[in-house]
């Protein structure tokens, strides 16, 4: 899937495929790349990257690549043992010097509550730690033949419904709200439905009662 794909799809919908043309392959580009920045809004899970993520030496406090969105969810140590989340205040109550403890190779980390590009890790960290784990990206600009990495093809139709409703809002000449209005909820019905299958999908019970997995 690249930008030319959806920008394609999104003139045959908005009747803009006569020359000249209503819109510009640059000015709907800025379209699709806005409607990938309102998808990672609604569906971080969608833009998931796994990869190295270095720690900062001597200091409990870490934080993710300039290009994530949230944290996900840290694996383990570079070729090394796992990193298992535990609750910082249960850390605190057992143990409240875990702070200021001697440096050394992480064990556990814990989510910052009130920043998701932030995290804990336990023990602080010696130089030259790398951590494994997943996070959501921030989508990149990308050029009209770049592939939109990350973004399952699947949801191609629902980055059309998106553009199409940017497209349908800005021409004063042009504009039918209702249409507009239309590609919105559509946007968000596919989003919003496909996180829903996920219950059946992304447990070892697949949405079923556990007395009656085999």
């Amino acid at each position: 899937m690249t930008p030319g794909d959806i920008i394609t799809e999104v003139r045959s919908l908005i009747q803009d495929t006569r020359t000249p043309q209503r819109y510009s392959d640059t000015f709907l580009l800025g379209f699709v790349n806005q409607t990938l920045k309102r998808m990672v809004m609604v569906r971080p899970d969608l833009f998931a990257l796994i990869g190295d993520i270095p720690t900062a030496a001597d200091t409990v406090l870490q934080s993710l690549p300039a290009d994530s969105m949230r944290l996900i969810e840290i694996f383990q140590v570079k070729d090394g043992s796992a990193v298992t989340e535990v609750s910082r205040d249960m850390l605190d109550q057992m143990a409240p010097t875990w702070v200021s403890d001697p440096a050394g190779t992480p064990v556990n980390y814990m989510r910052h509550v009130r920043n998701a590009n932030r995290f804990f890790v336990y023990p602080r960290p010696v130089a030259g730690i790398i951590l494994v784990g997943e996070y959501a990206q921030t989508p990149e600009d990308y050029a009209i033949g770049d592939t939109i990495d990350l973004l399952p093809d699947a949801y191609f139709t629902a980055a059309v419904d998106g553009t199409v409703y940017l497209a349908e809002s800005v021409d004063d000449e042009h504009v039918n709200s209702g249409r507009a209005q239309l590609f919105q909820e559509s946007f968000f019905t596919t989003l919003g439905a496909s996180l829903q299958a996920r219950s059946v999908t992304d447990t070892e019970e697949g949405a079923m009662r556990a007395n009656e997995v085999v």
